[in-house]
């Protein structure tokens, strides 16, 4: 009763953890988000009240560029008398209702309206006051149109509404300036504001995720990668166990159903492999001898048979060699279910037996040789038979090297000087065979297969005495 009251207060405690964090975490980002959002609204009206400014000055100089295209063009034209240089005048004075509307509609406040609206009338002014009467009396003809008089008359004007223009941008930068520090000083304050949340926030959320990792993301991962290599045929693989009772369970019942496949494929392949070690010395002693007893009575049938009996010579001849093709095949099947060398004189004879009758030399090395349960001998050589046919049907190999050592980990190496290429995706049911194998027995298989380099198998198998 203890341990489950225990047990509830802790899932209970996880739960209201989970849950005020998340609270708290929410509103914490609700605030520093509702905080940005303002920041960012003022910092956009900021920006708009800056394009704004910039704009009207824009605006401004063209218009002052205006006045100057009239004030040059109609002098050219008083000094010279030629109408080409008329052309920059005549252009100001068609360009200026448009310029002059775009003026006026760009200021960014009533006083710089008031004051754009003042400009422009006396733009008007000048052109229509002083600058047309000026050009229509120098084609008339008028010796006044020239005078002194006429030309301070012109630069009074003109002076005039610079002193206006220079006022109105001077004004026009002093508000963009105030826009631009109140902006910064909101921005500033709002970001600090925004910052503190976000920091609150992501410290809250880091200590959150964690407790998450460590409590539940970590041990799932775990048991998710578990699973997968258990997939994989990896049946040595077990889950780390875990505090939270429920990942708890799940990491024990995968270890004690890893475990059972283990043990159960273990013992499948202990009695397959006593049943071959019984089938091949069943045919050793059994069919095996009766056909050598049938051949040497054969033979002795054939002595006794005088030469003259040629039909029967050759039939007794045929069923000799018939009997002893017999024998060889029956042995070379015999060898393959369980080699009678693996039995008597252990693993390295036999692996060295099977070098011998490879049609791909094989050197085979050896280093603390000694005799190891039948079990894990049997295992390991249809391991290193399987891995030297694969070499010979499949890598090309002109040359392959198999060295064994004995420790408290039996390590075997198969190496060939083949195509290579191999690996988990292109590896066949062979590969895979070798895989659950060595799997079965606790046991490791790595395989080391860059393309055109040749193939390294690597076998690692625990001995238990």
């Amino acid at each position: 009763m203890s341990a489950g009251r225990d047990h509830r207060r802790r899932t209970l405690g996880l739960t209201s953890l989970t849950v005020a964090a998340s609270g708290l975490l929410a509103a914490l980002i609700g605030v520093a988000f509702a905080v940005l959002l303002w920041a960012i609204n003022d910092a956009n009206n900021s920006t708009s009240a800056r394009r704004a400014s910039r704009t009207a000055l824009v605006k401004a100089g063209s218009m002052e560029q205006l006045l100057v295209d009239l004030e040059t063009g109609q002098r050219g034209f008083v000094i010279t008398k030629h109408d080409e240089f008329l052309e920059p005048w005549q252009a100001a004075r068609k360009a200026l209702p448009l310029e002059a509307r775009q003026f006026t509609d760009s200021t960014t406040s009533v006083e710089q309206r008031r004051a754009a609206e003042r400009i422009t009338r006396g733009v008007r002014s000048f052109l229509d006051d002083y600058s047309v009467p000026l050009v229509a009396k120098v084609r008339a003809g008028d010796p006044t149109a020239g005078s002194l008089e006429e030309a301070t008359e012109g630069k009074r004007r003109v002076d005039g509404l610079r002193a206006q223009f220079d006022q109105y941008m001077a004004d026009e930068r002093v508000q963009l300036a105030e826009r631009t520090d109140a902006a910064g000083a909101n921005s500033h304050q709002a970001v600090t504001a925004a910052a503190v949340g976000l920091a609150a926030s992501m410290a809250l959320f880091a200590v959150f995720t964690v407790l998450q990792h460590r409590a539940v993301v970590r041990p799932v991962r775990g048991a998710a990668s578990a699973a997968q290599e258990l997939a994989g045929g990896d049946l040595s693989v077990r889950v780390a166990p875990s505090r939270i009772a429920e990942i708890g369970a799940l990491g024990t019942s995968f270890n004690s159903m890893a475990a059972s496949l283990q043990d159960s494929r273990r013992r499948i392949m202990e009695s397959t492999e006593a049943v071959h070690r019984r089938t091949a010395r069943d045919l050793h002693d059994g069919a095996q001898q009766r056909l050598v007893s049938l051949m040497i009575g054969l033979r002795l049938a054939r002595e006794l048979l005088p030469e003259t009996e040629t039909t029967a010579i050759d039939l007794l001849d045929q069923s000799i060699d018939n009997a002893q093709t017999a024998i060889n095949e029956l042995r070379e099947l015999a060898s393959g279910i369980y080699p009678l060398v693996l039995t008597v004189k252990g693993l390295v004879a036999a692996v060295r037996d099977l070098a011998s009758r490879c049609p791909v030399p094989t050197v085979v090395e050896c280093e603390n040789e000694r005799r190891i349960p039948s079990t894990v001998e049997s295992n390991a050589y249809f391991v290193v038979a399987e891995a030297v046919t694969n070499a010979v049907k499949h890598a090309r190999a002109s040359r392959i090297d198999v060295r064994v050592d004995f420790g408290e980990v039996l390590r075997i190496k198969v190496a060939d000087d083949g195509i290579g290429g191999v690996g988990k995706a292109t590896a066949g049911s062979g590969m895979t065979g070798l895989a659950d194998r060595v799997a079965a027995f606790d046991g490791k298989l790595t395989i080391d297969s860059p393309p055109g380099r040749g193939t390294t198998l690597l076998i690692q198998i625990p001995i238990r005495d």
